[in-house]
């Protein structure tokens, strides 16, 4: 258990397939008493602490004139209010001396490259293309690029999975350089007596849990939100998935650590990969949800989980304000549940004609269920205890999966969504997939309102939500300008709903560019102006994916 532990072979090939390391290695290490570890993540130095400290102190300092009644001051006490990036020769100048100080092949100005990180079919956001797509290999080679942008004021952007559906990695007009993580896509360490693991940013969860399993480790990562997102892009937005009713969303304790490179180039370490700390307050939350507006993050300790068996089960309701009164008493009842997923009527029928895993459904709204238990006997007393609960609420036809296939395929009906919706809009349409999240007292409310609204407006729809956690995703679809006009409106109006129900703009996509004018409305404008100082205190030249995050100034609607 102390010596390091290699990848198996296919496991090899497939890593290097997506790196230009020669090798794919990780460490699996034992926690015995009397074994040293050798670390593999980087460590900070008590300069890049300092560096920190200092920023941050910043922050309240500056924070603290703005509630003496100095809010003008404290504004632009640390950065001019408006940015000054450089000229487009300065940019040359950068991009020339990036192509000399990093290896080759690195640096890429193609064309094509630049609009394809720019741009994004996800995001219903007009895209941007960068001035140059740069491929680190290393920590050591983000804080080289991150110090040249600082000599030539050359704004950055982070690219990770590119799942984005807010516009996170769209370029910057005027131009920047667009990191992509994705060559820093290597497993360091695996820690099974710890339930942990030290991984890099560009690693994607999938990668993470099929390592585990096919090492033979029964524990895996459990926030699941779209595939390919990679750990980097899950830490900045706060991302969660089917598994938050659960596990939590990213912003819980799924991330004990981080490496992440300042604005400055400064190189820090969050904290130590100890469970917990009471070190101060919790400088990786910082960065959680930041959507790297202060810090490009580099290597990360991500917590770990043991494998439950789990069972998929479905239920069908008449209406979606039984089926989520059906939710929360299950929840209260303590029964173990993995998932609660609710699906409309629209879906079910999208499902069918869709056809792509051969399951038919009655279309009605529906509850799809993995109970969770450690023997068999435990799901069924948690299945039992789950139709009574449904039953009591109107459900009925409740139904369990025979086996894993079929679990497996019904469960691949839910996470087809976003596809099932426009192969059911057909032709040519394009889709709009947005979330918000409320109480879920309140979410048979905002979802009848909801639907009422898009219905009004002739606009195919499929909704599609983590009822475990009050969670919902519309995807609504359209062909033309005039139609696209129409669902933004619905989805601005969607947003207001929520927020007036007490929930948020955005459960788990995160702000980018697309929720941000939502912030002060939902946040209040100290909330936000405390936001933007902490921004300025670490980032005065506001170099880290401007115009993401910060809402320009009050709400304007």
């Amino acid at each position: 258990m102390g010596k390091d532990f290699t990848l198996t072979e296919s496991r090899k090939n497939a890593v290097r397939s997506k790196t230009k390391s020669p090798t794919a290695r990780f460490r699996l290490l034992s926690t015995a008493a009397g074994t040293t570890e050798a670390g593999g993540s980087s460590s900070s130095s008590s300069s890049s602490s300092k560096g920190l400290a200092i920023a941050l102190g910043a922050a309240v300092l500056g924070f603290g004139s703005y509630y003496a009644g100095s809010r003008k001051d404290a504004s632009v006490s640390t950065a001019a209010a408006v940015p000054v990036y450089g000229t487009q020769e300065d940019f040359k100048r950068a991009i020339k001396e990036m192509v000399d100080t990093l290896a080759e092949g690195v640096v890429s100005v193609d064309p094509a490259n630049l609009s394809t990180h720019g741009f994004s079919p996800n995001v219903m956001h007009a895209g941007v293309a960068h001035s140059v797509v740069v491929y680190p290999n290393s920590t050591e080679d983000v804080v080289k690029i991150v110090k040249i942008a600082n000599k030539y004021r050359m704004p950055v952007i982070p690219y990770a999975g590119g799942t984005s559906l807010e516009g996170h990695f769209i370029g910057h007009e005027g131009g920047g350089i667009c990191i992509d993580m994705s060559n820093m896509n290597q497993i360091l360490e695996i820690h099974p007596g710890d339930s942990d693991m030290v991984v890099q940013s560009g690693v994607d969860w999938m990668e993470i849990n099929s390592t585990l399993k096919d090492n033979g480790i029964p524990l895996f990562f459990p926030i699941d939100p779209g595939p390919s997102a990679t750990i980097g892009g899950m830490l900045s937005t706060g991302c969660s998935g089917t598994n938050a009713v659960r596990y939590g969303t990213a912003k819980g304790e799924w991330f004990l650590n981080a490496t992440v490179v300042l604005p400055s180039g400064e190189v820090i370490k969050t904290r130590q990969r100890a469970r917990k700390s009471s070190a101060g307050f919790d400088v990786t939350k910082l960065f959680i949800g930041a959507e790297g507006t202060l810090g490009i993050v580099t290597e990360v300790t991500v917590r770990l989980a043991p494998v439950i068996p789990s069972q998929v089960a479905i239920a069908q309701f008449p209406s979606v304000k039984q089926a989520t009164e059906a939710v929360i008493e299950i929840l209260n009842t303590g029964v173990n549940i993995q998932c609660i997923e609710l699906l409309d009527a629209a879906f079910m029928h999208a499902t069918n004609v869709s056809g792509a895993t051969g399951n038919k459904y009655d279309v009605a709204d529906h509850l799809f269920f993995k109970l969770q238990g450690v023997t068999p006997a435990a799901i069924d007393d948690g299945a039992r205890i789950v139709q009574q609960v449904v039953q009591k609420h109107g459900g009925s036809k409740f139904k369990r999966a025979k086996t894993q296939e079929e679990g497996d395929l019904i469960w691949q009906d839910r996470k087809n969504a976003l596809f099932t919706a426009l192969a059911y809009a057909g032709g040519d349409a394009k889709g709009w997939l947005t979330d918000v999240c409320v109480p879920i007292s309140n979410l048979p409310k905002l979802i009848e309102e909801t639907q009422r609204d898009i219905e009004a407006h002739d606009i195919k729809y499929l909704t599609a939500g983590h009822a475990g956690d009050g969670n919902f995703h519309s995807l609504l679809t359209f062909r033309n300008e005039e139609e696209l006009k129409t669902v933004r409106e619905l989805v601005h109006r969607m947003v207001e709903r929520a927020i007036r129900l007490d929930g948020t703009c955005t459960g788990e996509h995160g702000v980018g560019i697309g929720k941000k004018e939502f912030l002060i409305e939902e946040l209040g404008e100290g909330t936000v102006n405390l936001m933007k100082t902490i921004k300025r205190a670490v980032d005065p030249l506001w170099l880290f994916n401007p115009g993401k995050l910060y809402p320009d100034g009050k709400s304007s609607h």
